[in-house]
């Protein structure tokens, strides 16, 4: 309190809001960002997480945001800042993480003598974010930071941006405190499509034969594996997984599998339940094809307008996932409906899941790039890894051979497929899993990323940040000395490699520099020993493995991308004409 009884300086009122929303750590660039505000939060016991980068930084709160299902925030300075940062933002918004970015400005009056050319500083970033403001006055920053809490997390989750003059954060606000914590995506968004359409859903269900569902990051956010597990469980229902869904359900070959995988038997489904799954590319856009054109669509979703996008939908129920799957459940309960024989799913997938395996065991002169995967998956099947992929070549393999296990254990850069942002985000997810664990009395589960040589490169300075918080992070490096994607289809196309290759980079030494445990594997038979070496560190460590640059063949592809860029000119007008049914 200050001189004037129930007044609190700004930095105070923000601290306040960013504690009632749950957030224990921060990501900022040192110097960046507003001292006063840093300092409020550090002596209030919330962690400032020093990042090298814009981007790495709002990268390092989305991937805080998607391990904790709440509020991630990042730090940045207006100026070069935030033009840096757009990135990341960009691949917030996609992947739709509730990140919060706090920007300073200089002070008001610096505008038109600093700025020749009078312009809106936010004006790049609105398309890319929920909601972007300038706050001018102190009295009302703690309010501004508090919606954009509060939208970042409302319906689809993304990122929202609060900019004000770093002048305002010293000046003395009457405050009222808001009584309890924040909402987070799994509290927010509680409701239920009207009965009628449940009952319609559950009709489709009972008059198909090959019904599946597809868990996208809507299933995870809202918590929605219980509703999921009934579903495979009592009515044997497969469930695919894709992105931050991945895990909600055991992909055990049986009835739950990752839509890599699985995604070249799912045109044989006759009935498809899209449970917080958006139609974009890597589903094929629901259409042929992935998908039979006659196929039955249910869309479980919380906002109205990603319904019925790219194909129509037969039946479209509107709101929280989890609760309308539970609804959808009991409704099939009360109709006594049958369980279905998934057979005929892993029918068609044994072949391609026996074809990646044998890959996977080919012998080669260096490392080959599956054993990154298969060697990580014991670890995985135990329960104690946050898996998280980057890369190009590596990622696609990765999708090959790793399978998840547990909800909130896996993350990719999906949707956006910005390289490089892998790293931020293990930093962010590790920081997040440490603050979790600590709150829950337990050990923290480690982070393992897998990436490549070239996206190591984009933000290879935030090994440095791993090691400052001496976090449970482990980096698999998939070295080829080059841009894996090129080195193996420039030869195809143009008989040979063009502004391919990186160079003998030893990233061992590398990260040695920054403070990491590391070593580098050439050999086969090591590389067993020295994963489980890392992963047994206290704090951040690092493995280059040197990896042969194995062709990739037709049959091991996870995303043909040749085809579903095909898909947006040629499928539209093939899908059924179901008119969407909304009560």
């Amino acid at each position: 309190m200050t001189e004037r009884e129930g007044s609190i300086q700004v930095t105070e009122a923000v601290r306040r809001i960013l504690a009632d929303y749950g957030v224990t750590s921060v990501f900022s660039l040192a110097g960046a960002s507003q001292s006063a505000l840093l300092n409020e939060l550090d002596l209030a016991g919330i962690r400032i997480v020093s990042t090298r980068h814009e981007t790495a930084a709002v990268g390092a709160a989305d991937g805080y945001a998607r391990v904790r299902r709440q509020v991630g925030v990042a730090f940045i300075n207006a100026d070069q800042g935030l033009a840096n940062a757009v990135t990341g933002i960009q691949s917030a918004f996609e992947s739709c993480s509730p990140v919060v970015i706090l920007v300073g400005l200089e002070s008001r009056t610096w505008f038109e003598p600093e700025d020749v050319i009078d312009h809106d500083a936010l004006a790049y970033v609105r398309h890319i974010t929920k909601w972007a403001r300038t706050c001018q006055s102190g009295s009302r920053l703690a309010e501004y930071v508090e919606a954009a809490c509060r939208k970042s997390l409302s319906g689809r989750p993304g990122p929202c941006l609060v900019a004000y003059p770093k002048d305002i954060l010293r000046h003395i606000v009457r405050f009222n405190a808001r009584p309890g914590a924040g909402p987070s995506p799994t509290t927010s968004g509680h409701s239920v499509a009207h009965h009628l359409l449940v009952q319609e859903a559950a009709q489709e269900i009972a008059g198909s034969q090959r019904p599946i569902v597809i868990a996208g990051a809507g299933a995870w956010y809202s918590d929605a594996q219980e509703a999921l597990r009934a579903l495979m469980d009592r009515y044997g229902i497969p469930v695919i997984t894709n992105a931050l869904g991945r895990g909600i359900v055991p992909e055990d070959e049986r009835l739950g599998f990752p839509w890599p995988i699985a995604q070249t038997a799912v045109k044989d489904a006759d009935l498809v339940i899209w449970a917080g799954a958006r139609l974009k590319r890597r589903l094929g856009y629901g259409l042929t094809p992935r998908f039979d054109a006659n196929a039955k669509m249910i869309q479980i979703e919380t906002c109205p307008e990603e319904m019925g996008r790219n194909r129509p939908m037969n039946v479209c129920l509107e709101g929280d996932v989890a609760l309308n799957l539970k609804a959808l459940v009991a409704e099939l309960n009360s109709r006594e409906q049958s369980a279905f024989d998934a057979a005929w799913l892993r029918k068609s997938l044994t072949d391609r899941i026996q074809y990646i395996r044998e890959r996977a065991s080919l012998g080669t002169k260096n490392v080959n790039p599956y054993l990154l995967g298969t060697r990580v998956q014991p670890h995985i099947d135990k329960g104690n890894i946050i898996f998280i992929s980057d890369g190009a070549l590596i990622l696609v393999r990765m999708f090959g051979v790793v399978r998840a296990k547990q909800a909130g254990s896996y993350i990719d850069t999906y949707p956006l497929g910005s390289m490089g942002m892998g790293t931020p985000m293990a930093l962010g997810a590790a920081i997040a899993e440490r603050d979790l664990a600590s709150q829950q009395g337990r050990q923290p589960r480690r982070v393992v990323l897998v990436t490549g040589d070239g996206s190591l490169g984009f933000y290879v300075s935030e090994l440095a940040s791993a090691a400052m918080e001496q976090v449970a992070l482990t980096v698999l490096v998939a070295n080829n000395g080059g841009w894996g994607n090129e080195l193996v289809n420039q030869p195809l196309r143009i008989g040979r490699t063009v502004n391919a290759h990186l160079g003998d980079i030893d990233y061992a030494t590398v990260a040695r520099g920054f403070g990491l445990k590391a070593e580098r594997v050439a050999r086969t038979d090591d590389l067993a020993s020295r994963i489980d070496w890392a992963l047994a560190q206290n704090g951040p460590s690092l493995l280059d493995i040197v990896v042969e640059d194995m062709e990739l063949t037709a049959e091991e592809l996870t995303i043909f991308y040749s085809d579903l860029e095909q898909t947006r000119e040629k499928h539209y007008l093939v899908v059924p004409e179901t008119p969407s049914k909304v009560l």
